[in-house]
Formats: structure tokens, sequence, C-alpha cells
């Protein structure tokens, strides 16, 4: 057993920040299952939303969190995140992050605009900021001695005090496959943090890399956490549309910068679904696009940025560029086929602001975490800064606390499984699951399509847990068993809300009801949470 102060499982920006403002004081470890640079976070384009320049407000950010939530938002959250988001982003700064500068500009950096937001206020490194962040953190957590770094580690379950036969609510660490070796290993920590990140794995199209498959969601809510919102998954409008072009992100800031979305004869559409045309917030673009090209019978829209100048192009957008050249598209002179993708889970494991979840000793930050911030649907370039925000919340949290020592836990009992003998059973599950997600729980749903998915999901699941009883785990057999657990939530999630709202359209349901509720799933109905988890608009 490996005993540590503070066990972080993930590597994106939400686990960095939160390990280096722990690290001068606690022995900090953190597991990632694949390498460190491997996180949605890498991926991030767009940038980080704060309010920086002299013509911004607090409240105007404040405002346009809350619209594009679509009265869902908890808003002492969006307001925490809010006026903590240029202390965060002068910590990023301090790091050696290389955002892009801009002298004429009071801040000293370019700020763009994206969907959703009323001003200039995403500061960036050019088309790559998530790329420039992670790379200065993870050089921050490697010259760290007070941090150990595993690789190859994915966690399999959190071992709390059911499972150890107390009767406490309390976690006390994690059981994980050391992919390199095939061991399973035993951590005990005085605090875990969950910083997984999403599960945009989960459907066909998405814009995630291979880690985003809700293990974080579906190991704290098999823990006994609630869970949140899990009907409000975001699809970005645009996604690279290309048979050689796997999950490759078309930032917002396109759009914001003044790209045009066209259809095939080179005609506008946005303007017809919305009076903010290509700047109204993501969930009704997407839509709109979906439902052009089902209208239609396309398989791609068309995003058209080549009226811009080259320099303007390539100065702003280098990342792109290059991606859709060697693809052989010029996107200074013709225009980008994109299509939506599953991109970001706004729902996840309930937290206060704090980021304590309804386990003493658990944390959540990031993507696999519901704080409130986003409601019903996130706006653009919010994700990092709560990243930046509730990462630090966390760490501060756990030094004002002395926790509990590590537990004595048992070791993985692997005597009673056998190698798998049917590996092809795995990849033919996860194969139909995205697909059914992707037909049945997509953009536009139905009450049919869901129920539809309900009776696979059921099936789906009887097979992979008596898979899990009798065979070795494995990296696959992990990530398909948290899979089919989060796509179940994001169904039962969906058949509750009554309504089309935010990121959930229902054609069953295609009005907003006046009053409404978010959508709180919890696994122990009779257990009572602890004093620390208070979140009251969840309800």
């Amino acid at each position: 057993m490996e005993r540590t102060d503070v066990l972080i499982i993930g590597s994106g920006l939400a686990a960095l920040t939160t390990a280096l403002h722990l690290a001068q004081q606690r022995r900090v470890t953190l597991l990632t299952k694949k390498t460190l640079q491997d996180s949605a976070s890498v991926w991030a384009q767009g940038g980080i939303a704060a309010v920086l320049a002299d013509n911004d407000s607090i409240e105007a950010h404040i405002r346009d969190t809350l619209v594009a939530g679509a009265g869902l938002c908890n808003e002492r959250a969006v307001r925490f995140v809010v006026e903590n988001g240029q202390a965060a982003v002068q910590w990023l700064v301090e790091m050696g992050v290389p955002f892009t500068a801009d002298a004429a500009s009071s801040t000293g950096f370019h700020l763009t605009r994206e969907g959703g937001h009323s001003t200039r206020r995403i500061i960036h490194a050019a088309d790559a900021t998530g790329r420039a962040v992670q790379k200065t953190l993870c050089t921050q957590i490697r010259d760290n001695p007070n941090i150990t770094l595993l690789e190859h580690h994915i966690a399999i379950d959190l071992i709390t005090g059911d499972k150890l036969g107390r009767d406490d609510r309390t976690c006390h660490g994690v059981y994980a496959l050391d992919n390199v070796s095939g061991q399973v290993k035993t951590f005990a920590a005085s605090h875990t943090v969950l910083a997984t990140g999403g599960a945009g794995k989960v459907y066909l199209y998405t814009t995630n890399p291979d880690v985003a498959t809700g293990d974080g969601i579906a190991m704290g809510w098999r823990a006994g956490c609630r869970v949140a919102n899990m009907e409000f998954i975001q699809f970005h409008p645009t996604c690279l549309y290309h048979p050689h072009a796997k999950s490759f992100l078309i930032t917002e800031a396109v759009r914001g910068e003044g790209g045009l979305l066209k259809l095939p004869d080179g005609a506008r559409f946005m303007a017809a679904h919305d009076p903010r045309a290509e700047l109204a917030p993501r969930d009704i673009v997407a839509r709109a696009i979906d439902f052009e090209m089902k209208k239609r019978g396309l398989d791609s829209v068309y995003l058209d940025i080549s009226h811009k100048p080259a320099e303007f192009i390539l100065e702003h957008f280098p990342t792109i560029y290059e991606r859709c050249r060697a693809l052989g598209i010029d996107i200074t002179r013709e225009p980008i086929p994109v299509v939506p993708a599953a991109h970001y889970t706004c729902g996840g494991v309930v937290t206060d602001l704090a980021a304590r979840t309804d386990l003493t000793g658990l944390y959540a930050v990031g993507e696999v975490a519901c704080t409130g911030l986003h409601g019903a649907n996130r706006l653009a370039s919010n994700s990092l800064l709560e990243c930046l925000v509730f990462g630090r919340a966390a760490a501060e949290d756990i030094l004002a606390s002395a926790g509990a020592p590590p537990a004595n836990i048992p070791e993985w009992d692997a005597s009673r499984v056998t190698d798998a003998d049917e590996e092809i059973v795995l990849s033919h599950n996860w194969d139909e699951l995205r697909r059914f997600m992707w037909d049945y729980v997509g953009i536009v749903r139905t009450n049919k399509r869901l129920a539809r998915a309900a009776s696979r999901i059921r099936l789906l699941n009887e097979e992979i847990n008596e898979y899990y009883r009798n065979f070795r785990v494995s990296n696959d057999l992990i990530e398909l068993r948290n899979l089919v657990l989060t796509a179940d939530l994001i169904v039962r999630s969906a058949q509750l809300r009554r309504e089309s709202r935010g990121l959930h359209f229902s054609r069953d349901y295609p009005d907003m009801l006046p009053v409404t509720g978010n959508t709180v799933l919890n696994p122990r109905p009779g257990r009572v949470c602890p004093g620390a988890c208070d979140l009251p608009t969840l309800d």
C-alpha cells in the first residue's frame, strides 16, 4: 500500500492547479491514466474568460454566465468564480504562461470575444491556450520534489468507509491499475481529489481526447456522491469535418473574430435562428447547424473566415491553419467544413464552493464536478477559469484541514478472477454504446429515443458487470464500465427533465417551464450528506 497526504486523480488544468497550490505544504501523488499531457485541457484552443479590461466588469461577466446558464446557475458559485478570475489569470502569468500580447491594450494582452460574451474578455495564447498553459504547469509539476507523478495508472474505484466495513462517509483512497505492470495498487490518502475530466467519449463524435470516459463521475456515484445536471451535454458547434481529422476542434474564437457559418451554396443561416447570429451561445448554434444539416441532408456546413486578411488569420489561428492546410484546406482562401460534436459535460459530482463532495476527504474539481457555475449551458471559456478557481479553493480547504491519517486498507483481491477470454466483447459494447448515445441522446431528444437508449444501457450494464466480476480488470474494461454508468446517469437525468432548457432540447417538451430546478440524482437517498456539502439551489 502506498500512502500520501493528498491523492489527485487526473492531469488536466484542475489537477495541476490543485497540486501546485498544495505542494509547498503537503506530499502530493498525481495519478494519470496516460501521460501528464493527456487531458482535455491540452486541447483547449479558445482561452480563459476573466474580467481584465477597464471597459469590462464583474457584473457583466456574471450576467453573461447567468444568461447562458438558462436559469440554473448557482449565482453564489458564478460570483465566486468571476470575482476570482483576475487573480487566477495573474497566477498563470507569474507561472510564465505566454499569453498573446497586445501593446495597444491596457492589459498588455490581446483579448478576444466568444459567443455569449458581451465584450472582449478572453485571454489566450494564440489558438492553443490549453497547450501553452499545460506545458508551463507540467514543467512545474515535474520539477517539484513534493509531487510524485504516476503516469499510466487508471483509478478503478474509491475506497470508502462503507467498503471497509466502517460506519462513516469518508474517502480513504483509491484502487488503481498500473497499466505497465498490470498490477492493481492500493493508495491511501488523507484527502483525495477527483480531477478526471468529462465524459465526451460516451458519444460517437466528440472533440474530447480518448481519456474522457467519465471515470470520476462514475467512481463518485458508486462511492455514494450525488450527481447533478447530467442531461446538459454541450455539443460544440464546430468540429472539423474530414475523414482524416479525429476530434479536431475549430475554436469559438473563429466566430468571435468574424467567422461566418454558411450553407454549401454560400448562404448564411444563423440570423434565421437567433438575432445574435454567429455570436449566439453554443447550444443555439449547435441546434441550428443540426437543423440545417437534417433539413437539407447535408454532411456538414461551412465556417468561413477567408474574408479576413491572411496575415490576421495566420496570427490568430496558426494551429487551425496548419492542421487544415495539412488536410488540403487553406482557410485563408476557403471555408472550413464543420459539424457539431460532444464537447463538455456541464453536470457532474455535486460540490460546494470549496470543491467538497458528499464524502469527507473527497473533492472534485474541473469538468468532473457540478459546482453550479454552468447551469444548463456553459458560457464559452469559463471552463478553464473554473479549473483554476476551484483547484485553488480545494487546495486551500485541504491545507486548512489536518485530515485523518491514511487508513490501513486491504490490498486488491484478484484471487477469484481469471484472464478475459473474449476481449472483442469490450470493443463491440464500446462501439454500440457510443453509436446509440449519438443517435438517441444527442442534440435533439425525444421520449422514445431516451427509452430506447435506457433499454440498451440496461442490457450492456448486465453484460459488463458480469465481465467485471469474473475477469481481471483492464484499462478498456474499467473505461467501458464507467462509460456505461455515465450514459445511464445522462439518460436518467434527461428523462426527468420535462422541458427544453439550455443544452437539453426535447421535441416532446419544446417549451421552457416558468419554474424548474436542477436534476439531482442521489445513489443513497436515505443517507445524510456531511454539513460541508451545501448547495442550496440543488434540490
